[in-house]
């Protein structure tokens, strides 16, 4: 999935152990169905919490 807003998905990294090796690991952004007003009409969007927040602070 995807960030409605920002446009942040899934990234890959490795995982890191003692000896470090590494092993292939991803990076999920915390995304949430979220119900938004957007032009005066309830929309549902999915974001991530970040524009969760900031889109709470302009309100």
């Amino acid at each position: 999935m995807k960030c409605a807003h920002c446009g942040k998905t899934t990234t890959f990294g490795h995982n890191r152990s003692f000896s470090m090796r590494a092993t292939n690991r991803t990076f999920r952004p915390n995304l949430q169905r979220v119900t938004v007003i957007e032009k005066g009409r309830k929309v549902r969007k999915v974001l991530c919490t970040k524009c969760i927040r900031t889109l709470t602070k302009t309100v």
